[in-house]
């Protein structure tokens, strides 16, 4: 144990941890906070409240304790950059860790005035949830959750989010949805008439269930057809309310962010168009075109955390489809749980293997972790194969299967990529560990024989770039090539800008042509910091394209004829990526604009914006052009002033591409390992491409280490979840009266 005395010397550790990065400030005045209002806390209290508030700091939402013990080494970090993490921090901590045992912490924690002991044991009742919406005077700052077994601290407001989402779902799983399986069967034949043979109807299958359920989850990667999926969804439920003769339900379409909702916009409307409307006209109509960001459509209060829909103000929605759940963090899943009705339902749709959300919290992953085995109840299989005449594998069946279990699809068959060579085969063994099928032994190796095979282009290509360090001219080729070669979005720029004298929808037909070549290439990193990170490599790219290109190297173009001027803040080809929804100007996070000089006129197109500062009536002057974000083809050209919240996206995390595609990805790893380095990452970045993907990496142990490790996020939500074994759809399956109501 640690002695009295050494509780002086254990808040001095903490501030050298805090100076080395090891913590954040933040996690340091937590820690003192506390200690001022009880001198008397005990040192390992403190300690875990410190290692609690850094762990949210990095993702997680919850301190397993029982974690923490094992593997000291993981719970300190020195952030992002690409240095070698201070050895100093980690030692410390396991060599005091490794005196202490999980029983005498859970007991010391207890035993304190500033934690609140709550162990799980079953869903929250209505009356609980109230008391979590509205919690009682002076709460503990701290709960202790889990169950005794896997013990897990949390900063309460976590443990607030976390309880409100378990109540939220707890309800849904266990209310099933009379549907009659005659009408069922029949429209399922009609919506998927088309179905590819010779495979499982996955499609087919999540329709069936998502129908019958308030809660449900469509999963799978790219290409596997969930947008496609719900829309036929959609088209079902409206079918069978309208012939139930009830009104069509009152359907949102979501995305966590601007980019993801415009990208979703877009799949929605085309594969609205494929639709049988011959067959069933009156479902036009009812069928929903327009998706909005969550905040959106929940309403954000100003100066506030809080929403206009809310608990007690729910939003007017029979059904909410959230896209991109893979990017839901705990706090907006939360809020988008307490908006709901208590009779509406809810349809998630992501893919479970990419990056968890930037802020704290995986809840895709969480709740879709046994997704790939199924676990369906024979009850369920039987409904399946009566609506979808599919005959589901024995290895998908499992009779102690739990009400989540039942909610979920994957989709198994991915229609852009083929798994036998290209960015499919190496979405593949990156997330999987298999090959043609089989697992490898050494996926590193793998890798090596998989970029070295000349695959068909229609497979998706891939390349790798081995670096022999930060100044290897290949980088600079790849770069330019991508931005002023042929279809490089800055020659676009130079070679096709209108005559001063032309009419401003020529300058919008420009900007479109503009943004559309920025899409086809796009370079991501998996750091923020560092000359390896986003923002060295954006300074890096930036000074070195304001030099011009090598016009040997690009026929006849000469660097004075496509010369950009990187000095300034704001100069012609910068490309900005908005990082804070501003509902002023329509933009949302996510959002890709580009820098572009445009002609003054005697009287300028009012949204060309004319500033205070230019009464002098340049010739010429900057705006920012940015797509619709409506799914049209209008350009919302934007004042460089009024953008608060951009920054230079020549390079991009990867954390935020997300919701995003490009023809082209490149990926750029470090020379030093860091454990943001993981499968789910390179997964999410290699599924960023359409066309070709580029793996450029200088070390081959950085890449090895990624393959090898795993996104581990602590969360209750999960074994909350798990407490409830009451299998209620093991009894209550669909029936085959009713129509589309609730029963």
């Amino acid at each position: 144990m640690i002695a009295h005395d050494g509780e002086g010397q254990r808040a001095l550790q903490l501030e050298d941890w805090d100076r080395l990065g090891a913590l954040r400030p933040l996690d340091l005045a937590l820690t003192r906070f506390i200690r001022a209002h009880g001198p008397e806390t005990d040192p390992w209290v403190l300690l875990a409240i410190a290692l609690t508030s850094a762990r949210t700091g990095q993702g997680h939402i919850c301190l397993d304790l029982k974690a923490a013990l094992e593997s000291p080494h993981t719970l300190l970090t020195a952030g992002d950059a690409d240095l070698p993490a201070s050895p100093g921090p980690g030692a410390e901590l396991a060599a005091w860790l490794a005196t202490l045992t999980l029983d005498d912490w859970v007991a010391r924690l207890t035993q304190s005035s500033v934690i609140e002991k709550a162990w799980a044991s079953r869903p929250p009742s209505d009356t609980t949830a109230a008391k979590i919406a509205a919690p009682q005077s002076e709460p503990a700052p701290l709960v202790l959750g889990g169950t005794p077994e896997r013990p897990l601290l949390y900063l309460r407001r976590y443990w607030t989010y976390e309880q409100r989402i378990q109540a939220g779902l707890s309800a849904r799983l266990h209310r099933t949805l009379d549907q009659p399986e005659d009408r069922m069967r029949a429209l399922l034949e009609v919506l998927f008439e088309a179905e590819e043979s010779g495979t499982l109807p996955w499609q087919r299958i999540a329709c069936a269930l998502a129908a019958c359920r308030a809660f449900a989850i469509i999963t799978g990667g790219p290409g596997t057809g969930k947008t496609t999926t719900v829309v036929r969804l959609l088209a079902l439920l409206q079918s069978l309310a309208l012939e139930a003769g009830a009104s069509p339900l009152r359907i949102r379409l979501a995305a966590p962010t601007g980019k993801a909702a415009a990208r979703l916009n877009e799949s929605i409307a085309g594969q609205v168009e494929r639709l049988p409307f011959d067959r069933l006209p009156d479902i036009r109509p009812a069928i929903p075109i327009q998706a909005v960001t969550l905040h959106r459509l929940l309403g954000p209060l100003p100066d506030s955390r809080g929403f206009r829909y809310r608990a007690g103000h729910p939003l007017p929605a029979d059904l909410v489809v959230v896209d991109e759940a893979s990017m839901l963090d705990v706090e907006l899943m939360a809020a988008l749980l307490d908006a709901l009705r208590p009779e509406a339902r809810l349809i998630l749709l992501g893919d479970q293997d990419q990056l968890a959300s930037v802020e704290a919290g995986a809840v895709l992953g969480d709740l879709c972790r046994r997704a790939r085995a199924a676990h369906y109840t024979p009850k369920t299989r039987d409904w399946l194969e009566r609506v979808t005449g599919a005959r589901l594998p024995e290895a998908l069946i499992d009779p102690a299967g739990r009400p989540l279990d039942q909610a979920i699809v994957m989709l198994r068959h991915s229609y852009r990529f083929r798994a036998e060579g290209g960015i499919g085969a190496l979405a593949e063994l990156v997330n999987t560990g298999r090959l043609d099928g089989a697992p490898v032994s050494a996926p590193c190796t793998a890798l090596d024989t998989l970029f070295a095979r000349r695959s068909d282009p229609s497979l998706g290509q891939i390349r790798r770039i081995r670096l022999s360090d930060e100044r290897d001219p290949r980088f600079d080729q790849l770069v330019f090539t991508a931005y002023w070669g042929r279809s490089g979005y800055l020659a676009l720029l130079h070679e096709q800008r209108p005559p001063d004298d032309a009419p401003p929808e020529a300058f919008d037909a420009w900007a479109r042509a503009v943004l559309r070549a920025q899409a086809g290439f796009q370079l991501l990193t998996a750091l923020r910091q560092g000359p390896w990170g986003a923002e060295g490599l954006n300074r890096r790219i930036q000074h070195r394209l304001s030099q011009g290109p090598d016009a040997s190297s690009l026929g006849a173009r000469t660097s004075t004829q496509i010369q950009i001027q990187g000095g300034q803040p704001w100069f012609e080809g910068r490309p900005v990526l908005v990082t804070c929804n501003d509902y002023r100007l329509g933009l949302m996070n996510g959002d890709i604009g580009i820098t572009l000089r445009v002609p003054v006129k005697s009287t300028p197109p009012q949204r060309w914006e004319r500033g205070q500062g230019e009464g002098a009536q340049p010739s010429s002057v900057l705006r920012v052009a940015f797509p619709s974000g409506d799914g049209s083809d209008a350009i919302r050209w934007i004042l460089p002033s009024r953008l608060q919240n951009v920054e230079t996206v020549f390079a991009m995390t990867v954390h935020k591409s997300q919701g995003s595609e490009f023809d082209h990805t490149a990926l750029i790893l470090p020379p030093v390992s860091s454990p943001v380095l993981t499968r789910e990452l390179l997964y999410t970045a290699i599924t960023r491409a359409k066309s070709v993907f580029t793996l450029i990496d200088t070390q081959e142990e950085v890449l090895c280490g990624a393959l090898g490790r795993r996104v581990e996020r602590a969360s209750g939500l999960a074994l909350a979840l798990d407490s409830d074994q009451d299998a209620s759809l093991n009894e209550d399956q669909p029936s085959a009266r009713g129509g589309a109501s609730d029963s």
